[in-house]
């Protein structure tokens, strides 16, 4: 069957000129004069044709498109970092595709692929919590596609990438709690193998240190950081008679959790036990108490990955050593710790 979607043959037609021009046209070519251009665009818009980004790409070697792969978009995190690139992107007139791993590696490969066929310029991405293996992101590079990794990364991968310097955030809430009283914390945290939990475990252990106080491994818990996560942790730590008095969590969702249960079983928030999270949610400041929590400073993130993509892209084919760009935290203090 043949296809109704205009093409740029359509639009030559109806203007009585060649579709090479109806194409130099739509691409802003400077020997095209204005005139023609906005007969083109016109009639563009009246017969409602839509570029095939892919055979653009395939011409022009390039697509303006760039992937972007996050573990979740519905995150406050991740959604300020990916409008922080897509702010960057649209000033230079790039658009991008956003795809979710859900932390699956199977479905984070599957995206990965995607993106190659859809034959974007680049990629940046945060790793899935289950990402062991990194051959698809291998394989972008040995495609010389630049990849750019943010907040989630591996040191297996020899690519520029921006994190937050999680070590220092960790340090300042915990000593926070101390300087407040606590001398039991919790520590929710998640599998080590992912940089930020390691590094907001060692920031965890390190101001205990500093503070005279003991490593106790007893007090450090791991799960996959939802809320329901942080429930049932509280749940079973006051359920073994756990004496603490402070809880540090690695995430605003298993902090909220851990504060629901507190409250439910009569335990003042801040009262008897403070409470710290991690990441700035939106509802860290809705909430009775309101929590203390780290903000990652989620939006000049993503400008600043961003920045350093295109850097490489513009680059691209030159001699490029991969960079660090480490931000620094802000502990934001509220209620659940004073």
């Amino acid at each position: 069957m043949k296809s109704n979607k205009a093409t740029i043959h359509d639009i030559a037609a109806k203007l009585n000129i060649t579709a090479s021009t109806v194409s130099r046209a739509l691409n802003d070519n400077p020997r095209i004069s204005d005139e023609t251009k906005k007969k083109v665009l016109k009639v563009a818009k009246q017969i409602n044709y839509q570029p095939n980004h892919i055979a653009s790409a395939l011409r022009s070697g390039k697509s303006r498109l760039i992937g972007v792969i996050v573990p979740t978009a519905n995150r406050n995190f991740f959604s300020s970092v990916i409008r922080g690139i897509e702010d960057h992107a649209n000033i230079l007139n790039y658009k991008i595709i956003i795809s979710q791993s859900y932390d699956e590696y199977a479905k984070e490969v599957l995206n990965t692929e995607a993106l190659i066929n859809a034959r974007v310029d680049g990629i940046i991405a945060s790793l899935g919590k289950m990402t062991e293996n990194f051959d698809h992101f291998h394989k972008v590079l040995d495609k010389g596609i630049p990849l750019v990794l943010f907040d989630r990364t591996a040191d297996v991968l020899d690519v520029s990438h921006v994190i937050l310097d999680d070590h220092l955030g960790a340090y300042q809430a915990v000593d926070h709690l101390i300087k407040n009283g606590c001398r039991r914390i919790v520590h929710f945290t998640s599998a080590q193998r992912i940089n930020i939990y390691r590094e907001r475990k060692r920031g965890y252990e390190d101001a205990l240190k500093a503070n005279g106080l003991e490593v106790d491994p007893a007090l450090i818990l791991y799960s996959n950081m939802q809320l329901e996560d942080g429930r049932r942790l509280t749940e079973e730590t006051l359920q073994n008679k756990v004496h603490f008095d402070g809880i540090f969590s690695s995430s605003d969702y298993a902090a909220m959790g851990a504060l629901q249960v507190l409250k439910e079983n009569g335990i003042a928030v801040p009262g008897q036990v403070k409470l710290v999270g991690f990441g700035n949610e939106p509802f860290t400041s809705f909430s009775d108490p309101t929590i203390t929590t780290v903000d990652q400073r989620s939006i000049s993130m993503g400008k600043i990955t961003a920045e350093m993509f295109f850097e490489i892209l513009n680059n691209k084919g030159a001699e490029l050593i991969s960079k660090k760009t480490i931000i620094k935290p802000e502990l934001i203090i509220r209620d659940s710790s004073k």
